[in-house]
């Protein structure tokens, strides 16, 4: 089943002289992890943006499960998605249980439901319900707010999963910690993930596809043994250089 379909989609911002994402199309099936990579400012935080509608495209067509996400409620599409990004952005007046509890609670969960699915998440995440049930952000490591950011994100088990650059502020030993966690998290919720990436190996680690990006276009969408085998390009080839 394909999941997210991106048909001929173009944005560029006011007052630029170029699009940030140029003519892309390209589709996603249920169960992958597909990774957005590229240089800085080369479309793909703007790509996975138009997702869940925090950028709207001028053209073209982003579809989720086959259907226009133009047309679906733009609050409804974002409680249906989840959505990770760097710098967390946990409520630091919240409690962990709260932060994690946010979008259930929108959703009107009962209280039963809710308190089963932050212990369920908690331990998937590999932290314990009863430590940390209580703590607020300010009190946790920024490997273990990274971990409930990602709890929080999948809280109301959505089927579509988008993370950006959510590793890139976590030291070396707990960024690969944490990519072995969304692995593991990944295989046994076979959720689909859109990650954004500047780290190539990275990307090369965790992904089933990966989307290279350059100047707003496509430069190459496969595996990551076959672009490694088969560069489609001089950009792409050097940008793999060194991938261990």
């Amino acid at each position: 089943m394909t999941a997210i379909t991106y048909t001929d989609v173009t944005k560029r911002f006011k007052g630029a002289n170029m699009n940030a994402v140029d003519h892309v199309s390209f589709s996603v099936e249920a169960g992958e992890m597909v990774m957005l990579v590229g240089t800085s400012g080369s479309g793909k935080t703007t790509l996975m943006k138009m997702m869940n509608r925090l950028y709207t495209a001028d053209s073209g067509t982003v579809s989720l499960f086959g259907e226009d996400i133009a047309k679906k409620d733009p609050v409804a599409l974002r409680l249906s998605i989840g959505y990770v990004i760097q710098q967390i952005g946990l409520f630091p007046h919240m409690t962990v249980y709260d932060n994690i509890a946010t979008v259930p609670k929108l959703l009107k969960w009962n209280k039963e439901k809710i308190a089963a699915r932050v212990e369920e998440l908690l331990k998937l995440v590999n932290l314990d319900p009863k430590e940390f049930y209580r703590r607020y952000p300010a009190q946790l490591s920024g490997g273990q707010q990274q971990r409930i950011g990602l709890a929080r994100a999948l809280a109301a088990d959505p089927a579509v999963m988008l993370l950006d650059e959510p590793f890139g502020a976590i030291d070396a030993i707990n960024r690969r910690n944490l990519q072995d966690e969304l692995l593991r998290i990944h295989q046994k919720d076979q959720k689909t993930y859109l990650f954004v990436t500047h780290d190539i190996t990275e990307a090369v680690k965790l992904g089933s596809r990966l989307l290279i990006m350059h100047e707003g276009k496509v430069q190459q969408y496969d595996t990551p043994e076959e672009i490694l085998k088969h560069p489609a390009n001089e950009f792409v080839a050097s940008l793999m250089e060194g991938v261990t």
